[in-house]
């Protein structure tokens, strides 16, 4: 009897390891354990922030350090909200001295980051960078980093069955595989990526909106980011994000369901996290 390769194992474990995403219910591919995501992102999160540090860059503004902090506070306490369980993450925040940079990110597991340069550049307020946060832990509540690491695991596979499939070697063989291998970038990464991008921005416009901040600052964030950037084009094709100009009109349809959370006028709670 033959023994089926690891490849072909794992992708038949692939069928069948799918979950609903916190918060929407999509249907995410779950070859990952959150719990190995959030490791491994603690382990990066040192690792990343340790030159940055040395460099004297992070977080050497105490003004916009305290505006940051504030902010994302309110943010957190919302996501803890949608995800009780993850009041247990190691929630921080490091504001990174790069006015060039214009960029955010938040890790599996909470541990975030946003450069100077998109705050500085962009001229955000304080219901624009709400946004811009609210997009990235977005990201982690929805379980994304995981994700996309099972995804990963999922197109790896798919190419090692493919070359034992094909079995071929030399040119025409090398030929089949980048053919395989840009199959698989467009039938499986890219579109999950998409989805991940619209989903995180579903999600951060509410716990944005539930924080006390201005749900139309969303549309107005990717208005600057498109003036900024010089990109147009309502295409999103072939693209890990959708364009500005598509992303300013969801965005926009959503304000009137966002509005009342913003309008309400219950207290704000706020989350004490660490300085990384």
């Amino acid at each position: 009897m033959l023994r089926l390769p690891h490849a072909v194992l794992l992708l038949t474990a692939a069928l069948g390891a799918c979950e609903s995403a916190p918060v929407t219910g999509r249907k995410q591919l779950m070859l990952v354990e959150e719990s190995q995501a959030i490791q491994a992102s603690n382990e990066a999160y040192a690792e990343v922030l340790a030159p940055i540090r040395k460099a004297g860059k992070l977080n050497d503004d105490p003004a916009m350090k305290t505006r940051v902090d504030r902010i994302t506070s309110r943010l957190v306490a919302q996501a803890v909200l949608y995800r009780p369980e993850t009041a247990a993450w190691n929630w921080q925040v490091a504001v990174i001295d790069e006015p060039k940079t214009l960029n955010a990110w938040c890790m599996a597991g909470g541990q975030m980051a946003i450069y100077s340069g998109i705050i500085t550049q962009l001229t955000l307020t304080d219901d624009e960078i709400a946004q811009v946060m609210g997009h990235e832990i977005a990201h982690a509540l929805a379980k994304h980093s995981a994700e996309r690491m099972s995804t990963a695991m999922a197109s790896d596979a798919i190419l090692q069955v493919g070359a034992l499939l094909l079995g071929k070697s030399g040119a025409t063989g090398q030929m089949a595989m980048q053919a395989a291998a840009a199959a698989t970038t467009v039938g499986v990464q890219l579109p999950n990526s998409r989805k991940q991008e619209s989903e995180a921005d579903r999600i951060g416009i509410e716990l944005a909106a539930k924080a006390g901040y201005d749900p139309r600052a969303a549309a107005k964030l990717w208005e600057k980011m498109l003036a900024a950037s010089g990109s147009r084009g309502q295409s999103d094709f072939l693209s890990t994000h959708p364009q500005s100009e598509k992303r300013q009109e969801v965005l926009a349809g959503l304000v009137p369901q966002m509005v009342p959370f913003y309008e309400n006028k219950s207290p704000r709670p706020e989350y004490a996290f660490k300085t990384p």
